[in-house]
């Protein structure tokens, strides 16, 4: 899509040279060069001749005889009212790696119902209270705070994520032990590089799990090892055989499986770190939606000196607003510091201040419970749909969170289904998209029942049950036998 430049956009580098060609040849040249080479694109507004003119340091004349002789010659466009600009119909001479290609690639198939994981519902996101925090930051931040931020990123905002970290989440948190990032990776590139330097070599991470995790950690150094997750959450007696000393896990709603880690797990994860001088990672990203209990507290609120709880606002509020936060013991916040201050300048200073002030009026806490009402009704849906469809006991994870994981019958193909659903506008994952690497030995050593996970957070009622009606035509047309 062509820039709409308002009152003739920013300047053009065209570059004259006193005493060559006349000066008006010289532009000419050089806007026939710029539209041929596509730098300026057809439609696009050019500087007005007054404008173009004081620019170049040329007269008006000069520039309007330019524009008329580019005009005549079909490179430009001129209409009263609406300035000049690029022909729409640009000349022969464009360059032909430009041009279209003769058989354009077949379209993809249109999704229409959008089971992802991981995406908040992203019409409820409250931008106009998002709006009037930003309207808040800007009138009260202090000019000096509008420089490159603390290292450790705001202050105000690292003192309200602390408060609601050990109020909401039972945790044991301080201001001096919280580094602001961009977001849920950044703080878990920043954590694993600063445990990579304190010299742990061996991470394990939940399997099946978020994916590219293994990716992130090879990234920063540090071997990642599998550990099978059970109806209990992350298996610890594997996880003491994996020879690792730190493990990223998701207690409060497993990523996939939707399991919370069994009172007894938390205990003895919480002492396998003390045995080896280990350190947990805490995902702590969907735990402020549960439906069927009170929510499950924080790991770090059990022993703060062994866990590194991360967390940020794209599941709460949205992916857009590209900010987290990561609690750490104060052996690893300097670590974590330094690479976050090799890495970037930081987040947005008034973005930081608005969320502060967001959380602080009580806006936050009421999306979330207006959002909590949302997922539930959701949740429920799905529930009595996949229930319609496939039988009882099918669907898994539904205490908490915005997806669910659907059982599918023995011997079905979680490709083939997920696969089929697309070209029918429904996208779906199957549970081995999040095992271990993603490679066929990996899942055919060890192996788990079919099964698809379903995120509902973007997603209507109406489309809710169109789509599982869908996947249920597609499993009972599909042979019980493929394997996959």
């Amino acid at each position: 899509m062509t820039v709409d430049w308002r009152r003739g956009g920013p300047d053009l580098p065209l570059m004259l040279e006193k005493g060559g060609a006349p000066l008006g040849e010289q532009v000419q040249d050089q806007l026939r060069a710029a539209i041929r080479d596509r730098r300026l694109a057809a439609g696009e507004r050019l500087p007005s001749t007054r404008t173009l003119a004081e620019l170049l340091g040329v007269s008006r004349g000069t520039v309007v005889e330019a524009y008329e002789q580019l005009v005549a010659e079909g490179y430009l466009e001129s209409e009263v009212g609406s300035g000049t600009r690029v022909a729409a119909a640009l000349t022969a001479g464009a360059r032909e790696t430009d041009a279209a290609p003769a058989v354009a690639p077949p379209e993809p198939p249109r999704i229409e119902v959008d089971f992802e994981y991981g995406i908040p519902d992203l019409r409820s996101v409250p931008l106009g209270d998002w709006s009037r925090a930003l309207v808040e930051a800007t009138r009260t931040l202090p000019t000096a705070e509008l420089g490159d931020e603390t290292p450790s990123g705001s202050r105000h905002l690292r003192e309200v994520v602390t408060a609601y970290h050990r109020r909401v989440r039972s945790g044991f948190a301080s201001p001096e032990g919280a580094v602001i990032v961009s977001g849920f990776r950044q703080g878990l590139t920043f954590a694993l590089a600063a445990l990579a330097g304190s010299g742990i070599r061996r991470i394990a991470l939940e399997d099946p799990g978020p994916r590219e995790h293994d990716v992130i950690a090879r990234r920063a150094g540090l071997e990642a090892v599998p550990v099978r997750v059970d109806a209990e959450g992350v298996d610890v007696e594997r996880l003491r055989a994996s020879g690792a000393r730190a493990a990223l896990v998701t207690p409060a709603h497993q990523c996939p499986t939707g399991v919370a880690l069994a009172p007894a797990r938390r205990r003895d994860l919480i002492a396998w770190a003390n045995e080896v001088d280990g350190v947990i990672l805490e995902d702590d990203y969907d735990a402020e939606f549960r439906y069927d209990r009170q929510p499950v507290g924080s790991l770090q609120g059990l022993d703060p000196d062994r866990v590194i709880a991360l967390g940020s606002v794209s599941k709460t509020l949205a992916p857009a607003i590209r900010l987290g936060w990561v609690l750490a013991p104060r052996r690893f916040v300097p670590g974590i510091v330094e690479e976050k201050r090799l890495s970037t300048r930081g987040a947005p200073a008034l973005d930081q201040e608005a969320l502060a002030l967001l959380m602080e009026s009580g806006r936050y806490d009421r999306h979330l419970r207006r959002m909590r009402d949302i997922y539930r009704a959701r949740r429920d849906v799905l529930a009595a749909e996949v229930e319609r469809a496939f039988g009882p006991g099918r669907l898994e994870g539904l205490a908490a969170g915005c997806h669910a994981l659907l059982r599918l019958p023995d011997g079905a193909s979680e490709t083939a289904v997920a696969e089929a659903a697309a070209a029918r506008g429904v996208r779906v994952n199957g549970l081995g998209r999040y095992r271990f690497g993603e490679t066929d030995a990996a899942t055919e050593a060890d192996p788990l029942p079919p099964a698809l996970v379903i995120g509902f957070g973007n997603v209507d009622e109406e489309r809710i049950r169109r789509g599982i009606r869908v996947i249920d035509r597609i499993v009972r047309s599909l042979s019980p036998g493929t394997r996959r």
